[in-house]
């Protein structure tokens, strides 16, 4: 039987990028036979010019794989055929408030659907795994830093193998930095879809001021996003109102002045599958 090859799940943020780097200096071994990048289709202009600057400095190839736009499967619902009900078949983690007051957080499934999925069906493919295999062919790649130790998920599938180099190199996400100036590298971006409700208030604060495009195209999101909330009203219920900052207040109407009023500060450590933000 041969060995188990080697990829790299490729988020084009920080993390990801310095491991990349790594390999292709031969610094984590053995050297990963290629890298899978999942494209939501949703991440800011600034992600993709940095993976089309990556994949050139890397001696292994890059494999961009998609389940569509998440944005379209997030502002689209759809009709039950038995009962006629509008249902979501993709979520992104919300916040709501509801009819009577209460708060919430809608239930996630972008991670798994456009991220984890994709990975896995192109990495079966490239491990030439048969149906029903229970050994390992694949050893994956993930780049969870010592800071983020909480977010480490054994694989799910028999077949594939988690593992966490930075984790065994004991790096955190301001070593990671350190290392790509130390190398003469530029600063990678924070990956991440550029309406996320996961983003901090810099984040928000940078997009906004630095890719005022993507800002705006997040206040759009949000409306088609409460529009179709609106539209899956059945009599007697309501859902709530869904917004992408935990303020409760329209995206162009909050304040990112300061972080901690609002506490969304390392949100993506509750990110439940370890893929987004890295």
């Amino acid at each position: 039987m041969s060995d188990p090859i080697h990829i790299l799940s490729l988020g084009a943020g920080v993390q990801s990028s310095t491991l990349a780097l790594m390999a292709a200096k031969g610094l984590v071994t053995p050297m990963p036979q290629c890298a899978i990048f999942a494209d939501t289709q949703a991440e800011p202009p600034s992600v993709y010019r940095w993976l089309d600057w990556l994949e050139k400095q890397l001696p292994f190839p890059v494999h961009r794989v998609t389940a569509g736009s998440l944005t379209e499967r997030i502002t689209t619902t759809r009709v039950n055929r038995k009962t006629g009900k509008r249902y979501y078949s993709n979520m992104i983690p919300a916040f709501t408030l509801n009819p009577d007051g209460t708060t919430g957080i809608v239930g996630r499934s972008c991670t798994s659907n456009f991220k984890i999925v994709p990975i896995m069906k192109k990495s079966r493919q490239l491990g030439a795994i048969k149906r029903g295999q229970k050994t390992v062919g694949v050893v994956q790649w993930i780049g969870i830093s010592l800071d983020e130790v909480s977010r480490m998920k054994d694989s799910r599938d028999p077949w594939a193998e988690s593992r966490w180099p930075l984790i065994e190199m004991r790096m955190n996400r301001h070593d990671c930095f350190r290392w790509m100036e130390a190398n003469g590298y530029p600063a990678p971006p924070r990956s991440a879809c550029s309406y996320c409700p996961f983003h901090s208030d810099a984040e928000w604060r940078r997009l906004k001021a630095q890719e005022p495009e993507e800002f705006a195209k997040a206040v759009e999101v949000e409306k088609l996003l409460q529009a179709a909330h609106a539209s899956i009203t059945t009599p007697g219920k309501r859902v709530g109102t869904a917004y992408l900052h935990n303020s409760l207040l329209p995206l162009d109407q909050v304040d990112f002045s300061t972080e901690e009023e609002h506490g969304q500060i390392n949100m993506f450590q509750n990110e439940c599958e370890g893929m987004c933000g890295v």
